[in-house]
């Protein structure tokens, strides 16, 4: 037996090596949804059989899409005596005749109902979004789920955290879930803080031994917080002293988050328990979490719906919305994003409506806290300039927001920057606003912003350096994974 085993050690190498090949091409070729993506993989396989094969099975198969782990719930059932009131049918006083169109999108890909009635406030900076989170936990009653990104170990990071124990103390019921990749951006890890207080904390994609390399690359970049189910706050802060004044004086940075009351504050909760029971399996149901209560409902509003989006049932969620809304708009679009790096499709979608005669208007930051991701945006902007974008760099203190409006009548906010990681790899949570009000307000403060700007000009990018120019294209390679 040994003696014919060394004979054909080869080939049978070769035959496994064959089917493993084999079976993880076909895999790619009738998975992927992008034929980039499989085209890039089955290269990767064919040129390295095993290595590649081995490759893609660890790190390229999307396990997160075949698992279901708690039942998708659809929010008008909690609110089954109000549902007439609730659901909104009609934008067109809200916003315009244009963002109809907008609305029956809306209703088509993300699995929420847009629902009335709700206030939106504003937190532009760290100290109000701090403020606002430290009085919701000091009053809350009966529940707190938290959800971030990042929460560092660091003095804005202890108060949050401090807060939490005290609520947990008198008896709240508390839920922290932080990202595993952005919980290591501090040593120690608030985690250890919050455990050894006796707050439920986990960890988004993580084993006892470390990240779980198939999953190292998908994250949670959500940041949520709801108290007692009425109150919600949500955006694209992440906490951290970074964005406090108190602590960082003129080194500060910027953001911007909301404050949420009524009906769209469920769906924020529903969102987190999905991604708390996905995480711990324990699923968080009942009044407590979820109350019934018209009086604490505003009695006038404006139509709001969540969007999540990830690497899962729901990709390309936030895409596909921004792909519409550029679609319907007529006069202007407005955005402001920390990390410009739209894929084809919304450069295209760009590109058309600038070229339809809508003033399109681009504000990044000038100096980033992301030196890869600048190079890489440098590298991409021509695309947008050469048909007839604008495109403005601030400067001064970084700014983190994730702005888009439309038309002063429509906005899209939340934590999704425009980049592959977010329009592909993370688990992004938005919202979509159908108000004049809020959209002209967000406008103002680009607006405001882009006064104090530098205009980027074509002449400016291909008057580059050949070596910076170079290095802008090879960040610009790997900017799918930055």
């Amino acid at each position: 037996m040994d003696e014919v085993l060394t004979g054909y050690w080869p080939h049978v190498v070769f035959i496994l090596t064959t089917v493993i090949s084999a079976l993880a091409v076909v895999d790619a070729a009738m998975t992927k949804r992008d034929v980039r993506a499989a085209i890039a993989w089955v290269g990767v396989i064919m040129f390295s059989p095993l290595f590649g094969a081995l490759l893609y099975f660890l790190a390229g198969v999307n396990r997160i899409r075949k698992e279901k782990v708690l039942q998708q719930l659809d929010d008008a059932v909690l609110y089954e005596e109000l549902r007439d009131k609730l659901l909104v049918h009609d934008v067109v006083g809200f916003s315009g005749a244009q963002f109809a169109a907008q609305k029956r999108l809306g209703d088509s890909i993300s699995r929420f109902r847009l629902l009335g009635q709700n206030r939106v406030l504003v937190l532009s900076n760290g100290d109000e979004a701090y403020a606002a989170m430290l009085n919701a936990i000091g009053g809350a009653q009966h529940t707190i789920a938290l959800q971030s990104y990042i929460f560092d170990h660091d003095e804005i990071g202890l108060q949050i955290a401090q807060a939490l124990i005290e609520a947990k103390n008198r008896g709240v019921e508390v839920r922290v879930l932080i990202d595993s990749v952005g919980s290591k951006y501090s040593r120690p890890p608030i985690t250890h803080f919050l455990e050894t207080a006796g707050v439920k904390t986990a960890l988004f994609m993580t084993t006892f031994f470390g990240l779980r390399l198939a999953y190292a690359n998908l994250r949670s970049h959500r940041k949520v917080m709801i108290v007692d189910g009425v109150l919600g706050l949500t955006g694209g802060m992440n906490i951290r002293k970074d964005f406090s004044s108190v602590v960082l004086k003129d080194q500060v940075m910027h953001d911007t988050h909301f404050e949420l009351h009524g009906p769209v504050v469920h769906q924020l909760m529903l969102s987190f328990a999905h991604d708390w029971a996905f995480t711990t399996k324990e699923s968080l149901r009942g009044v407590q979490w979820f109350p019934v209560n018209e009086a604490v409902i505003p009695k006038t509003g404006v139509p709001v719906r969540c969007v999540p989006s990830g690497p899962d049932s729901t990709l390309s969620n936030n895409r596909d919305i921004l792909l519409g809304a550029l679609s319907v708009a007529q006069h202007n679009v407005r955005i402001q994003s920390p990390y410009f790096l739209p894929d084809l499709q919304l450069i295209a979608a760009l590109s058309t409506a600038a070229r339809r005669g809508v003033q399109v208007d681009i504000l990044i930051p000038g100096h980033n806290n992301l030196k890869t991701v600048s190079a890489a945006m440098d590298a991409q902007l021509n695309q947008v300039l050469e048909t007839g974008c604008r495109v403005w760099r601030s400067y001064g203190a970084f700014d983190h927001s994730k702005l888009f409006t439309v038309d002063g009548a429509w906005s899209y906010v939340g934590s999704s920057n425009l980049d592959s990681r977010s329009l592909r790899l993370n688990f992004e949570l938005d919202l979509e606003v159908f108000d004049r009000e809020l959209a002209q307000s967000l406008e103002s403060r680009i607006d405001a912003v882009i006064a104090r700007s530098t205009q980027v000009t074509l002449e400016q990018l291909v008057t580059q350096p050949f070596w910076l120019r170079l290095r802008n294209k090879l960040a610009w390679l790997a900017s799918p994974y930055l």
